[in-house]
């Protein structure tokens, strides 16, 4: 299956999806940003899982009090120490106001079920995913007949794709329709009589309509559009009945949102049937879109091509090293998934992507204090810069919310982003003190819209967009913070999502966060210091708020120096009366090295110390990808890839999905009942695997800083830093590396060389200077490239 492409950019599987009931975990993704397809792969009765990215329900946006006056009366607790107090404080008076707000959750659409007799049986059962294409393919062979079933959505129209084809005439017999579906929760069986009660298949041969109704009376359907090659097809009841045919197309758009249902599968319908027909033509178009995104940056190690199954490789990092293969084939595809479901001007991506099956998730909103920001980290190194857009437009369109909070719990301007939201509530929604008392997610999420300018140079969304929202947070925390013997103590604050251990109660059961209200963590500050640092180098660049300046400036002054522990790790809270808790999945106190970007040995060496304090079974498959990171940015490549290969032999579903944590409880992540999909860590796998392999800020790149021993010879294509875009290739065993770098705006960066190789030598044409031997100044004027390669 697939044979032509290379192994990294396909997963190949040898079994259907079977996790039980919920199979839909294990299926194979495809989408174009808006719509998603989750393809299950049985041979009796296929499942396709469709989705769309605005189709939510179950929200409920309370209208906040004022609340203000507690702020001063939390801190009058602190002050007398009274912590256990001052930590519900907040929350209590919130909630005896009858306050209620409930995140929306994503609805999944409906199923197209597909049904073909298996009348003699099957051999050579395979299904697979071509990444280069965004394929999802079936196949297996009944006696001499073997039959293919193929899928892709459309980046280029917003139609699914569907065909099944036979090596033999006259061979491809199904009955294809709409189906509802199911819920695998007997909690939420209500929820789907609900949306039954209001659903309405039909079939009138070509098409298949479907329609139904969300919890706010939105309609939401889709239209199929049905045709054969040869052979015969009938409407049948809700279902199209195609026999004795040489192949079968299905063309599917969907809908989310209409007053009119029946307009909207009229003109749908008029769109199928008057558009292009051909499987082959379709993909073409989609190509043209899709394969720029999927190629902006590429990445080898492995130099065999053969072709291995998703089970059998998964097996071998089970049992001992993991293969590189599934290193490239991780990273290929959390960009894939991630191109597949988000878009530049749609939703953010989500912790289900576009493929969430069932109608309340666990975590299936957006989660500002660590999951979202992972799912962006690797967008700008990967050539994916412009995707920031949707997550600042995202945050942008909540900001009226966001200032009500500040205003309403914490009487400041500016604003307050609490961190869990969904795309129609910026509202406090998790009302417990780990969330209420955290006030960092703006701050954090302030990152991405500066590095979106930094590699884009978009002056204009940064002028209209980026600064307004630092502003705004820089005003927030103008007013929060008290000055206290010429520095900031910052209080309440939370470490995300951690309790000082003298704050643990005393057993042996699992406890979730319960008194997580301390003063002075240290995130808190590495946060607020890197937007006023980020505020004051762009306003000083451009010449925009003057009056401002001085402030910040000031304000920066005041943050008091980290503090470290008696080992000589970065202490999470900078104030003594709050101990260190290493048995916790957050690495919240690692801000200031990952993701922020200060510098320093005295600072690295604490980060090491303080990372490796953390306890194992405690992690989850997010925190091993986090933790990867934060290995690589510290150059400590083999504990990076240890992190790497905990999270392979825990997190991983055939289908390489991500998941919280192991469910079969082995011991390397923290128990918890179930074990939730979280494609947070895949996207976070992506960025740990550039990390290890280039390290950007906005002055300097590190060719392979955390490069293990073991990817002994590699190659990368564009991978981007601030200004430009690099490719480059290694031979560890013969000292070799070669490297090309292209401005596409001017550039004066400093490049620091990989140890393994020296004696470096470089084509004319750019100005370069070296400082040592492994430290080159590098001066390219716009479109310009130079190749520096060891001797």
């Amino acid at each position: 299956m697939f044979e032509e492409i290379a192994d990294r950019h396909k997963l190949i599987l040898d079994y259907p999806a079977s996790w039980w009931r919920n199979k839909w975990r294990e299926a194979l993704p495809a989408g174009n940003g808006e719509i998603g397809a989750a393809v299950y792969g049985a041979i009796h009765t296929e499942t396709i899982l469709l989705n769309h990215s605005r189709l939510w329900h179950l929200g409920e946006k309370g209208k906040l009090p004022d609340l203000s006056h507690t702020l001063e009366e939390t801190r009058a607790m602190m002050d007398k120490e009274a912590f256990e107090e001052a930590n519900w404080h907040l929350t209590n008076e919130l909630k005896q106001t009858g306050y209620h707000s409930t995140l929306q959750s994503p609805l999944p659409l409906i199923d197209l079920t597909v049904k073909m007799d298996n009348e003699q049986g099957f051999t050579q059962y395979r299904r697979g995913l071509n990444m280069t294409t965004g394929e999802i393919a079936v196949t297996w062979k009944e006696e001499s007949t073997t039959y293919v079933r193929e899928l892709f959505v459309s980046h280029a129209e917003d139609v699914v794709v569907y065909r099944i084809t036979a090596d033999r005439s006259n061979a491809v017999n199904a009955e294809i329709g709409f189906s509802l579906h199911p819920t695998d929760s007997v909690h939420l069986k209500d929820r789907y009589d609900e949306v039954s009660a209001s659903a309405v298949i039909e079939s009138k041969e070509p098409f298949i309509y479907f329609k139904a109704t969300n919890d706010k009376g939105n309609t939401y359907g889709a239209v199929a559009f049905v045709q054969t090659k040869q052979g015969t097809s009938n409407s049948h009841g809700q279902s199209i009945t195609c026999q004795n045919a040489d192949e079968v197309v299905v063309l599917i758009k969907v809908f989310a949102d209409t007053d009119n249902y029946l307009e909207q599968w009229h003109d749908l319908g008029e769109q199928l049937i008057t558009g292009q027909h051909l499987y082959d033509a379709l993909l073409q178009e989609h190509l043209a879109v899709y394969q720029p995104l999927f190629f902006s940056s590429d990445f080898t190690l492995s130099t065999q091509n053969t072709h291995e199954s998703n089970e059998a490789l998964l097996l071998q990092a089970y049992q001992q090293e993991a293969p590189q293969k599934l290193y490239e084939k991780l990273w290929a595809y959390g960009r894939y998934l991630f191109i597949s479901g988000t878009s530049e001007s749609g939703q953010p991506f989500s912790m289900y992507g576009l493929w969430h099956g069932d109608y309340r998730l666990m975590w299936s909103h957006r989660m500002a204090n660590e999951n979202i920001q992972m799912m962006y980290w690797h967008v700008n190194v990967g050539g994916l810069t412009g995707y920031n857009q949707a997550l600042a437009d995202y945050y942008l369109r909540l900001i009226d919310d966001f200032r009500d909070n500040a205003k309403k719990l914490y009487g400041c301007r500016g604003i307050y982003i609490p961190a869990g939201t969904t795309p129609d509530i910026g509202t406090p929604n998790q009302i417990l003190p780990v969330i209420m008392n955290w006030t960092a997610g703006a701050g954090w999420l302030a990152q991405h819209f500066y590095q979106y300018y930094q590699f884009s140079g978009d002056e204009v969304f940064f002028k209209d967009k980026a600064l307004p929202f630092m502003k705004e947070v820089a005003l927030f925390y103008q007013d929060f913070l008290v000055v206290e013997d010429g520095y900031y103590r910052y209080y309440p604050s939370v470490s995300p999502e951690n309790t000082p251990a003298n704050f643990m109660p005393d057993t042996s059961e699992p406890v979730a966060h319960p008194m997580p209200t301390a003063m002075n963590a240290t995130m808190d500050f590495a946060v607020l210091k890197e937007l006023l640092t980020n505020l004051v180098t762009a306003c000083q660049e451009m010449d925009v708020y003057r009056d401002e300046l001085p402030i910040w400036k000031e304000m920066l002054e005041r943050i008091p120096p980290y503090l470290f522990t008696e080992t000589g790790a970065i202490r999470e809270w900078m104030d003594d009366r709050f101990e260190e808790n290493e048995q916790h999945r957050h690495l919240s106190h690692l801000y200031p090295i990952f993701p922020g970007y200060e510098q320093g040995t005295d600072l690295f060496q604490a980060g090491r110390q303080a990372v490796q304090n953390r306890k194992l079974g405690a992690q989850t498959g997010w925190s091993f990808a986090h933790m990867a990171c934060i290995y690589a940015r510290l150059e400590e490549s083999e504990h990076a890839l240890k992190s790497l290969e905990h999270l392979m032999r825990s997190c991983l579903l055939p289908n390489l999905y991500t998941l919280h944590n192991d469910w079969r409880e082995m011991g390397l992540t923290m128990d918890i009942n179930t074990a939730p999909v979280q494609m947070d860590a895949n996207l976070g796998v992506v960025n740990a695997i550039q990390e290890m392999l280039l390290f950007v800020s906005q002055h300097t790149i590190k060719l392979l800083p955390a490069l293990p021993v073991t990817w002994e010879c590699g190659k990368v294509t564009d991978f981007h830093f601030c200004t430009g875009t690099c490719s480059f290739q290694w031979n560890q065993r013969e000292r070799h590396f070669s490297v090309s770098i292209t401005a596409t705006r001017p550039t004066d960066i400093q490049v620091v060389m990989p140890d393994f190789a020296d004696r470096f030598e470089w084509t004319d044409g750019a100005t370069i200077t070296a400082s040592g031997q492994q430290m080159l100044h590098v001066n390219l004027s716009q479109g310009q490239t130079i190749h520096i390669f060891s001797r």
